[in-house]
């Protein structure tokens, strides 16, 4: 059986919004635009979404229709949405909200068991809570508080980076290898604590400047980088751990930065045997400006492709599942949906990295492809 993109997964206000992404039209990914609930394969006058994305006036590109919204599928086949994105290599920022460094300290508290994650999230809850949301990172607020802790022997690398100068910058995903809305989202097979979290995804082109947003889920194996952060890399970058979707919603009239820093996100997660998790993030509770946390990740370096960047989670898992006290973990066949207003819904199946479609198509692929399209249209 098919299954098909539903458009109510489009933002409340899609007949006005400026929708980019990619769906795989003859066996080819297609940068396209979303105008009217009509999809439109934009690949006549631009190669990637990446170029898309550079251009001065993207909502001017001319684009041949190809199908309407609802007749995308998920998987292989015409008209299968793919993630939105393409060139662009894919960073976050960690522990940007208060109730998310303190669940970084209790994973490495904790050393990745959840067996003893209250107890730790009651006195951290206790001893830092109010001071963590109060201060301004690199302040000398921060600072004091820095220096109350580690005389408290409270300190954590992860408080380091919630209220230090430096945010934390990850690469979350190579380039390529991340999914769209519907597709299966991996956990690793050997992951028993973990997590989905729900961010906003800016989309930064070649110039380094912010174009657009869309929803993102960061799943998370919480035992792993638990044990140690320099596991970080193998609790991140998994077969399909990185969601995104379902469109970018570019910056225009109807839709900038300040709709980013006032977005509410909404965490519906249903899982095979009933249960029914509810969570919500309000991005104005984010510790750094989404502004600076792109300028923290261009740095001295730059991205000639462009970046997508995600910009962290208020989400805590501790609603417990299946004993008391051990918190949220993940189930195979979980639902998970991640929905904000004015960026629509991005929904996912949980599975375990080994059992979700491999990743094959990559940067050779695409250019195999881009040549093969050139020469049709050249015939």
């Amino acid at each position: 059986m098919v299954k098909r993109f539903t458009p109510s997964a489009l933002p409340a206000d899609h007949e006005y919004a400026l929708l980019a992404g990619r769906v795989m039209f003859e066996g080819d990914p297609r940068p396209v635009i979303v105008r009217g609930g009509r999809v439109l394969d934009v690949s006549r006058a631009v190669d990637t979404v990446a170029d898309l994305l550079d251009l001065n006036d993207p909502a001017s590109v001319q684009g041949d229709d190809i199908c309407g919204v609802d007749e995308l599928t998920v998987g292989e086949g015409d008209y299968a949405l793919l993630s939105p994105i393409d060139l662009q290599c894919v960073k976050a920022c960690g522990v940007t909200f208060a109730v998310s460094a303190i669940e970084r300290v209790i994973e490495e508290r904790a050393r990745g068991s959840a067996d003893h994650a209250a107890a730790i999230r009651a006195e951290l809850e206790h001893r830092v809570g109010s001071g963590i949301r109060n201060v301004v990172p690199g302040s000398d607020n921060a600072a004091e508080l820095k220096a109350a802790l580690i005389d408290a022997g409270m300190w954590s690398q992860y408080l380091e980076v919630a209220i230090g100068p430096d945010a934390e910058v990850f690469t979350k995903a190579p380039v390529l290898s991340t999914v769209g809305w519907g597709a299966a989202v991996g956990i690793r097979s050997d992951s028993t604590w973990n997590n989905p979290e729900p961010e906003v995804v800016l989309a930064i082109n070649a110039s380094g400047a912010v174009v657009g947003a869309m929803l993102g889920n960061d799943v998370n194996l919480r035992d792993f980088e638990g044990r140690s952060a320099l596991l970080l890399g193998k609790a991140k970058d998994n077969n399909a751990a990185c969601a995104l979707g379902p469109f970018i919603r570019l910056f225009d009239s109807s839709f900038g930065i300040e709709d980013v820093r006032s977005a509410e996100l909404d965490l519906r997660i249903e899982g095979p045997e009933g249960y029914l998790l509810e969570g919500h993030s309000s991005m104005n509770q984010i510790s750094r400006d989404p502004l600076e946390l792109v300028q923290q990740t261009l740095s001295e370096h730059h991205y000639p492709d462009g970046f997508a960047l995600m910009l962290g989670t208020l989400f805590a898992p501790v609603q417990d599942r299946d004993e008391p006290g051990r918190g949220f973990t993940h189930k195979v066949g979980d639902k998970v949906h991640i929905h904000s207003p004015k960026l629509g819904t991005l929904t996912n199946e949980v599975v375990h990295s080994c059992d979700a479609p491999a990743w094959e198509f990559g940067i050779r692929e695409l250019y195999r492809s881009i040549r093969k399209r050139h020469a049709v249209a050249a015939a």
